[in-house]
């Protein structure tokens, strides 16, 4: 197996020799930033990456990963089950818009805390030539209102639902989401150096209409191309 198929962490690896997304900055600072709870649900998990910090942060969650494309389930099969996370982790490898249908809770107890998701994004003309990557990518495969409002209605009140997005799509998420009843919690505006321009967005979102935002800006690099103290402190759980 290629070496770079291994993405290593201090506390699990991360194969990715088939699903179409790679371990990626993305992913690492959403399960980094992300708020949790005893219930948690990873729409989209791909490798696994985010469930398994996730795991980690929250030695006491059970944990529930959904991934559609038949690749990405076989990576993220094995990193869950090569974990010492693993008997409190659970694969669903189904459409995100079929479990909702399957798993609707009828009583609160069985609502999420928290869900996450590092969702696709791109327009459909913009297609990627894989299944895979088009799955992971775009939102022909997921859109909006549908990831939206299956969290939303997956979500036990005051729950928390944690996304990362570029700038380009902030406004129509955010439309989306406060017509479905979300209410945003928390902003985390990254850029990729001090004074540059917002580069992603880590939202938290509740359904907890008394919720007050909160803003934080952050860069991952300094001037001289080295790794922020920011970043270094998010993210020194998890990297080596």
């Amino acid at each position: 197996m290629n070496r770079k198929d291994i993405f290593r962490f201090k506390q699990f690896e991360i194969r990715q020799a088939n699903a179409a997304m790679k371990v990626g900055t993305d992913s690492d600072l959403l399960g980094a930033l992300a708020e949790g709870g005893h219930r948690i649900l990873d729409i989209g998990t791909g490798t696994g990456v985010l469930t398994l910090i996730m795991a980690q942060r929250f030695p006491q969650a059970e944990l529930t990963a959904v991934e559609i494309d038949d690749m990405a389930v076989m990576d993220a099969s094995y990193n869950f089950e090569q974990s010492k996370f693993a008997s409190r982790i659970t694969l669903y490898h189904q459409s995100f818009q079929d479990f909702v249908q399957a798993h609707l809770p009828s009583e609160e107890a069985q609502r999420y805390d928290c869900i996450i998701c590092n969702p696709p994004y791109f327009d459909k003309s913009l297609e990627a030539p894989t299944l895979g990557r088009t799955r992971a990518r775009h939102t022909s495969s997921l859109p909006f209102s549908m990831l939206i409002g299956g969290a939303y209605d997956l979500l036990a009140p005051s729950g928390v639902f944690s996304v990362c997005l570029p700038p380009e799509v902030l406004s129509t998420f955010m439309a989306e989401a406060t017509i479905k009843g979300f209410r945003l919690k928390h902003d985390y505006r990254i850029s990729s150096v001090d004074g540059k321009p917002t580069k992603r967005h880590i939202l938290v979102f509740t359904n907890d209409l008394n919720a007050t935002l909160e803003v934080s800006h952050a860069f991952l690099r300094n001037a001289d191309g080295t790794r922020s103290q920011w970043y270094v402190s998010t993210l020194q759980d998890f990297l080596l």
